[in-house]
């Protein structure tokens, strides 16, 4: 039976300051105050050093808080609730959790350590107040044996908490560090707002808004997708085969490993979703600049990367995937406010809602290699094993762990994309996949066959519109449930623009509908309905002989599935819809 007792440990880091977010930290603290705690939270088991005794572990623990301000800043909220400013404080307290185990075995105390992290990350942290660590010390016989650890974003992100990590692991053995060289958040503030950082945030928003009004804003393209994604399924496969031939691939083409899979992933995904043009949001990705390398901090933004897949072979996507990634690596620092205000206008003007549905988070470069070689050696060769669902909003996600050695890796799939079987025969096809480029360019025609993954199955009435599949019957029912049965709703497309025809009895309470109203209920229901769009444009008509079911496809009064040609109705009004008060980007930016 495990002792619970609960230690305070005093810090005294001699600096204090104040001063405006970084751009990493106002988008963390965004998405800790949209998300819940498990999304955002990060939990890890840190190991601890042979023979370090409880004194030596809690000093490690003040030392960490003194050697670094982002672990010693607090986040005021201002007066509409969102923190306006940073605060370092130059002493403080922390409080450590001691758990004593009694004479577990090594497995067991894993076990142990993993489920305490588990529980302490669905706690939310106070941004204001709290120290953005929540320790949770395990000992065996008094004697500490590992230390469950919870990360608020807003603290720390992955590249900085494996900085972190390393020097926990040498403070805790005893050894001296050298004093702390990086940026601290304040300067990296101060250069954000100096004018090359004002031009490097501008450059960023040019190239987020470049993909978001021309790339495709759906990736999947399935019947299957009713709704916004949820829970997922994870995978995680550890093979030292693959990670041999991520090397020999890598060697053969000139790209990293970590390069190598991503192309290969974008290429089995273009294959499921029968479409040669992806948007990919890779994590921990913004660590590109020397300066930045040893920060801890927070950069966390996600680098947008357009990768396209239409070509002969890998090899041809390897080299689009390493123009992709730098290209979107370097525009990755930008003002969270103002993507997402861009995010909402350009669907408003577009008509379709970009979703982070493909997601990479290569953590191969932030995991200590003592952490992963402590992990035991796979069993069977893939080895391959479920963990519990998890509540992420995506429809695919690839978490990089290792690749060298031994390639880890955890595949999330959404089950209206993947399911289970199916998400297995992914990772066995992108195994196949690496394999074949370790001996040469693989041919991406041939790609179903090598790995037997296949495109997503389309029922209905299906086109490709502005670069994605869009459903027609999907449009249809969305016109429907955001206007009533009152309208009789007709979709086509017309030059490759989609066009609703709108049947309004004139005396019914749907007179004066316009498509300036129609849009403006259209656009905030897109959210989650991945296989529609809002049309290009809207005729809305009169109906002179009302209840008569002869005249759309869904009219007032009637069911849907007639024929007969609307078009001889009256025109009340027509138009596009987007209202001209709406901010286009491309031109404010360019």
């Amino acid at each position: 039976m495990s002792r619970t007792t609960r230690t305070t440990i005093r810090y005294s880091g001699g600096t204090d300051g104040s001063g405006p977010l970084t751009l990493g930290q106002d988008n963390m603290i965004r998405c800790i105050l949209r998300d819940t705690p498990e999304q955002i939270n990060k939990q890890a088991v840190w190991p601890v050093p042979d023979g370090t005794s409880l004194p030596a572990a809690l000093a490690a623990l003040r030392a960490l808080a003194e050697r670094h301000e982002s672990l010693r800043t607090v986040f005021p909220a201002g007066p509409d609730g969102f923190p306006a400013c940073q605060l370092v404080r130059a002493e403080g307290e922390l409080t450590v959790t001691l758990v004593e185990a009694g004479p577990l075995e090594d497995a067991e105390l894993d076990l142990l350590a993993d489920e305490l992290a588990r529980t302490d990350n669905s706690v939310g942290f106070d941004l204001a107040e709290d120290f953005p660590l929540r320790f949770t010390l395990v000992t065996r016989a008094g004697e500490p044996a590992r230390l469950a650890v919870v990360v608020s974003h807003a603290g720390a992100d992955g590249a900085a908490t494996a900085l972190l990590v390393q020097e926990w692991q040498a403070l805790a053995a005893g050894k001296e560090l050298p004093p702390v060289v990086a940026p601290t958040p304040l300067a990296v503030a101060a250069s954000e707002q100096s004018g090359l950082g004002l031009r490097r945030g501008k450059a960023s928003l040019r190239h987020w808004e470049k993909v978001l009004r021309t790339c495709p804003q759906a990736v999947f393209a399935d019947s299957r997708i009713s709704g916004p994604p949820d829970l997922v399924s994870v995978l995680i496969l550890r093979s030292r085969e693959a990670a041999r031939h991520l090397e020999l691939a890598s060697r053969r083409t000139g790209a990293t490993p970590s390069t190598v899979l991503l192309a290969a992933f974008a290429a089995l995904v273009a294959q499921r979703a029968d479409q040669h043009r992806l948007v990919i949001a890779a994590l921990s990705a913004n660590r590109h600049r020397p300066a930045m390398a040893e920060y801890v901090g927070t950069l966390a933004q996600d680098a947008f990367l357009a990768v396209d897949t239409d070509g002969a072979d890998l090899d041809e996507v390897i080299g689009r995937t390493k123009a992709a990634s730098l290209a979107g690596y370097w525009h990755s620092t930008f003002d969270a406010a103002k993507v997402w205000r861009m995010i909402e206008d350009v669907a408003h003007l577009r008509g379709s809602r970009f979703a982070r549905h493909v997601v990479v988070n290569d953590l191969s470069l932030t995991i200590p290699e003592s952490v992963s070689e402590a992990r035991p050696a796979p069993v069977g060769d893939p080895e391959i094993s479920w963990f519990p669902d998890e509540r992420i909003p995506v429809r695919l996600m690839l978490n990089i762990v290792r690749v060298g050695g031994c390639l880890e890796l955890a595949l999330l799939t959404c089950p209206q994309v993947l399911d289970r079987a199916e998400t297995e025969q992914f990772v066995r096809g992108l195994l196949a996949v690496v394999e074949a480029a370790a001996e040469g360019p693989v041919p991406l025609a041939g790609l179903g066959a090598l790995t037997g993954v296949e495109p997503g199955v389309r029922i209905g009435d299906w086109q490709q519109v502005d670069g994605s599949w869009i459903d027609l019957d999907a449009v249809r029912t969305l016109l429907t449930e955001v206007l009533g049965a009152d309208v009789g709703v007709r979709v086509e497309l017309v030059d490759g623009r989609l066009v609703a025809r709108l049947r309004v009895d004139p005396a019914g309470p749907a007179a004066g509908l316009t498509p300036e109203a129609v849009h403006r209920l259209v656009v905030p229901a897109l959210g989650g309905r991945d296989t529609a769009m809002a049309p290009h444009h809207y005729i809305v008509h009169g109906d002179t002989v009302p209840g008569d079911t002869a005249h759309g496809d869904t009219v007032p009064g009637g069911a849907a599935g007639s024929t007969a040609d609307p078009e001889r109705l009256p025109v009340i009004a027509e138009g596009s819809g987007r209202d001209a008060a709406v901010t286009d980007w491309e031109a404010l930016l360019n």
